[in-house]
């Protein structure tokens, strides 16, 4: 009875054994530096990792990647050669090490997991039904089981999982708060840095952890109507840290996870001289006033078929020719269709990836997060040093944003990353309809620096395309309106519309005067 009294109070010195001088030349030594967590990206929202010597809450649902981040969390203790113990009530050893193996990891001498099962009297019937009320005695011995585990290992690193076993014995919310103080009260005597784990499957709304905790952890899953589930975490409290606020989107992959802290665009200034790229097509340098500037985004908008990726492949062309390398991010096309499709047009698109000129990824919008494209897009700039990015197109990337709004933040913080790294970026829009009035799934025009608007037409019994720039922050362009020309020999750019009326409506009116259509090509 005495030590169910004692763990009720939540105070438990009475029950353990003075603290011998380890425990102050640890907090010593562990005061100079933070227990990385070993888990990509998360010590980068951390600043470092976890305090040592604290109490930290990982809090989520079942299957949002508890285990697996406190499995990295002692294994990249184990690499410093720190003891780690990981305290399980609510697996087995053995599923442990079976999840363990799926990664590839191995758990090795430094990692000691103590599986803690009930004493054999608590499973005895007639005990259960004695006059001492069970989960008193389960609660103190589970306790107690604890304490001794931990004294005997002396760990720099303790995993418990999960506290919704601990909230269930204590059976009331105050005596549940005074069970984790005495833990962490425990916990501190040692210098350990403590990762409890908590499946949210108890009470609702249950803050109790996250006043005593010095830091929570928070993981999400989320189940979009279409596609994989994605997966996101936030840091809900640090104290006496800065940290990076915010949701951050992670996936588990085997090997681990991989966090994609939500990209600043303010933390990348650099430096860089802004120059005119040109097209090498002389109309179409002319429609621009001479080119598009680096460090700058364009928005190619139009409705299907107009030739929006032709486009940009002539600006990905330009920059090879100059000798710099290109970034393609493609969303709605296959790539052996896209490389069949450009080489009919005289792009050999599948030579240049050969060559190295070309980075060409294929992104499956139902499987990737807005957080993970950033994160790919800003290892590929930065590794290859890029400066032409083309995201082909904004349809297949709004699939990936679970709202409008969302997409407007993440394509605002990632251009303005790219522009600030000198960049010249191009994006296209597919509109709704073909002639007359159409629409955009969403509206991007006032996010880029240049906007170039490509439209059908009708003239002369036959369907012509016209191109204009509707846009350009970054100096003066034309304001006419062009013809141009899809063929096997790429883009051709024609002279200014000026004896018509209402192209960009599609059905436009002649005025008179000379006309200057393109001459069509013979079948």
């Amino acid at each position: 009875m005495y030590m169910a009294r004692a763990v009720d109070f939540g105070w438990p010195g009475d029950m353990v054994r003075p603290v011998t001088a380890y425990s102050g030349l640890l907090k010593m030594t562990h005061a100079a530096t933070k227990a990385m967590t070993g888990v990509s990206g998360l010590d980068d929202i951390l600043q470092g990792g976890l305090s040592r010597g604290h109490v930290f809450l990982l809090e989520g649902e079942p299957g949002s990647g508890k285990t697996t981040i406190a499995l990295q969390f002692l294994l990249e203790g184990a690499k410093a050669g720190e003891t780690s113990l990981y305290i399980t009530l609510s697996e087995t050893e053995e599923e442990l090490r079976q999840g363990a193996a799926s990664h590839g990891w191995t758990l090795g001498s430094e990692i000691n997991v103590f599986e803690l099962i009930p004493p054999e009297s608590l499973l005895d019937s007639e005990q259960q039904q004695s006059l001492l009320y069970s989960s008193d005695l389960e609660l103190g011995e589970t306790t107690r089981q604890i304490f001794d585990a931990v004294e005997r290992l002396k760990p720099a690193r303790v995993v418990l999982d999960s506290l919704s076993e601990i909230r269930l014995l204590a059976q009331s919310s105050l005596r549940y708060r005074r069970q984790i103080l005495a833990i962490k009260h425990y916990f501190s005597r040692f210098g350990a840095t403590v990762l409890m784990l908590d499946d949210l499957t108890a009470e609702a709304g249950d803050k109790t952890v996250h006043s005593v905790a010095h830091g929570v952890i928070h993981l999400e899953e989320l189940a979009p109507a279409y596609g994989a589930e994605r997966r996101r975490i936030r840091i809900l409290k640090y104290r006496a840290q800065k940290y990076r606020g915010g949701f951050h989107d992670f996936t588990i992959t085997t090997g681990g996870i991989n966090v994609f802290p939500r990209l600043v665009a303010a933390e990348h200034m650099t430096k860089f001289a802004r120059k005119q790229l040109s097209t090498d097509i002389k109309a179409f340098d002319a429609l621009l006033g001479g080119g598009i500037e680096s460090g700058s985004s364009t928005l190619i908008l139009g409705p299907a078929g107009t030739g929006k990726s032709l486009i940009v492949m002539t600006f990905v062309m330009a920059a090879i020719a100059r000798g710099e390398k290109a970034a393609l991010f493609i969303f709605d096309e296959e790539l052996r269709l896209l490389f069949d499709r450009m080489k009919g047009m005289g792009i050999d698109l599948e030579a240049a990836r050969e060559r190295g000129d070309v980075i060409l990824e294929s992104v499956d919008a139902a499987e990737l997060s807005p957080g993970e494209f950033a994160h790919r897009v800003r290892r590929v700039v930065d590794s290859q040093h890029i400066k032409t990015v083309v995201i082909d197109s904004l349809n297949g990337y709004q699939a990936a944003m679970p709202e409008e709004n969302s997409l407007i933040l993440h394509m605002h913080e990632l251009l303005q990353y790219l522009n600030r790294q000198g960049a010249a970026t191009f994006m296209t829009v597919a509109q709704h309809g073909l002639v007359g009035d159409m629409k955009s799934p969403v509206d991007m025009t006032y996010l880029a620096d240049s906007v170039i608007l490509l439209r059908y037409f009708e003239a002369l019994g036959r369907v012509r395309r016209a191109i204009s720039v509707i846009k350009k922050r970054t100096g003066f362009h034309e304001n006419t309106i062009r013809e141009y020309r899809i063929s096997s020999a790429g883009l051709t750019m024609g002279e200014p519309l000026e004896g018509f009326q209402g192209v960009l409506r599609g059905v436009p009116n002649f005025t008179g005067g000379n006309t200057t259509l393109m001459e069509t090509e013979k079948t």
